[in-house]
């Protein structure tokens, strides 16, 4: 179906009107996803605070305890007023948190420290859970009922669930909500939509730049809208505004016409066509898509085939190592920008920004340097960057902050390019399902990378060194992929890739499909 239909719309061009109307839209729809993933960078920030001073205390609370988490206890002698002592006590009374930066956050709203500290990595990791599940069961929903209905419907969800989110009265109803929200992300449904309707050179520039750029943006504004607004409630409010705004495009946006197809609704696939051939301003012929029954019983695939091919399961087990490395490198320093020295807005401006460079970038580089060379490039940069952070004196803020910022260079185009890249290496028959694969290794190392976070904690140093160190080997191990620049995607398994280093042997394995799959009792 895909090559009758890209032959058969070839007449619409690949920049046309249409096309060109389709990736704007579609990629402006994703702004409100940048949004929503990075929101707990100030959401869930934790103010300076301290102890509240005892009750029955008239001590100066600023010297109340040795730490932010105990306090002195207060000696009442019948003879002597009430004074400090060497013993110390929990903050039996709660903390007050500094409201200079902020005028509430879940930190302060619930006080999510010292022994409650973990709620605060948790409470983020929930919300990336709910995409992991989300991105599974939205699939499944669109391949049933459509592409077009499941992107819209799960934005006006995350929509309402985040306004409801805003009013959560506790810190388990927020982090069930956060993760319906997370459930509800509408990302992996508007780039499949994007990438069904348009032509092959226009289906590698929406992927790899358009829909890359509007999560940039959306990820670029969060800190303009959390300079004006510092109490979280507020802001998940106007994280929710963007979402409701795009439901009229409901109206604009058709359905994906090779999913019509592929549901044999073939005279509303060609409606779709011939309204874009009018927004092109080109002549449609009288048929464009003709009946693409085949005879014969067609061939099922499943995961047991990225075991019995060898040349595909290389390729998958290198791809989960790389995607889950990537990722959490990628959200790790992503999440971290507000535990950076300076105004955190501004730090997750630049963040943001240095996104928007690095797609650009690649944009730029892709057809010009063997695909592993430039992911290894942007790997080991990103890495080498990270490592030094480690011999530069403390006192050097400003100089950790930019070997910081520097390595998010390298990670942001890798964390791009590897969408596109994988999608070169899997074949049509199995794509979404390999896809699907290093996606869920992708979304297991976005929820525990707040974890790595936390460890900052008692060693800023730490995640640095081990984003660092994952980014290099990551980097290392990109090098043994095939190089896919200029080449035609494969479409049967038998056409995969031998990675390098395999050997003839590794060649014979893979080619010989027949015997391989004998195996695993599979027909060829």
């Amino acid at each position: 179906i895909n090559e009758d239909f890209d032959n058969s719309t070839s007449f619409l061009g690949d920049y046309g009107f249409f096309q060109i109307s389709m990736m704007v839209l579609l990629s402006l729809s994703i702004v409100p996803s940048g949004n929503m993933d990075m929101i707990s960078v100030f959401m869930s920030d934790t103010p300076e605070y301290h102890c509240k001073a005892s009750l029955n205390s008239t001590l100066n609370s600023s010297r109340i305890g040795p730490d932010s988490c105990s306090r002195n206890k207060v000696t009442v002698n019948w003879t002597e007023t009430a004074g400090q002592s060497n013993d110390t006590e929990p903050c039996l009374d709660g903390w007050v948190f500094s409201t200079e930066m902020y005028t509430a956050t879940i930190v302060s709203e619930w006080d999510l420290v010292c022994d409650n500290a973990w709620k605060v990595p948790f409470s983020t990791s929930i919300y990336f859970i709910g995409i992991l599940f989300g991105s599974i069961i939205s699939g499944h929903l669109s391949d049933r009922f459509g592409r077009k209905p499941v992107f819209f419907l799960t934005m006006l969800l995350q929509a309402v669930t985040t306004l409801i989110q805003a009013a959560s009265v506790s810190w388990l109803m927020f982090c069930i909500l956060n993760c319906m929200r997370g459930l509800m992300s509408a990302y992996v449904a508007s780039l499949t939509l994007g990438s069904e309707m348009l032509s092959n050179s226009a289906r590698v520039f929406f992927s790899a730049v358009c829909h890359c750029l509007g999560y940039g943006i959306g990820y670029a504004l969060l800190p303009l809208f959390a300079y004006f607004i510092r109490g979280w409630r507020m802001l998940l409010v106007a994280a929710a505004i963007p979402s409701a705004l795009f439901i009229p495009l409901l109206w604009v946006i058709p359905e994906s016409p090779r999913w019509l197809l592929h549901k044999g609704r073939v005279e509303e696939a060609e409606l779709i066509i011939r309204n874009a051939a009018k927004w092109n301003k080109v002549p449609a012929p009288e048929v464009i898509f003709r009946d693409q029954t085949e005879g014969g019983e067609e061939r099922t695939y499943n995961y047991v085939d990225f075991i019995c091919n060898t040349n595909l399961r290389n390729i998958t087990i290198l791809g989960v190592f790389i995607w889950f490395s990537v990722s959490v490198v990628y959200f790790g320093l992503s999440l971290n920008t507000s535990n950076l020295n300076g105004n955190p807005y501004l730090n997750c401006f630049i963040s943001a920004a240095i996104d928007i460079m690095a797609y650009i970038a690649i944009w730029l580089l892709v057809n010009h340097v063997p695909r592993p060379t430039l992911l290894f490039c942007t790997l080991m940069f990103c890495g080498v960057m990270l490592l030094v952070t480690q011999l530069i004196p403390q006192e050097m803020q400003v100089m950790l902050q930019v070997f910081a910022l520097g390595g998010k260079i390298g990670v942001a185009g890798a964390y791009c390019f590897i969408f596109m890249f994988f999608t070169e290496l899997f074949p049509t028959v199995v794509r979404n399902m390999g896809l699907g694969v290093v996606s869920t290794a992708s979304h297991i190392g976005i929820i525990i990378s707040p974890y790595f976070i936390y460890m900052g904690v008692h060693m800023k140093i730490l995640p640095f060194i081990i984003f660092g160190t994952s980014s290099i080997v990551a980097g290392a191990v990109s090098m043994l992929l095939p190089d896919t620049r200029n080449s035609k995607l494969p479409d049967v398994i038998s056409q995969t890739r031998l990675i390098r280093g395999a050997g003839v042997q590794g060649a014979r394995e893979g080619n010989g499909q027949q015997g391989h799959c004998q195996q695993c009792n599979l027909p060829a």
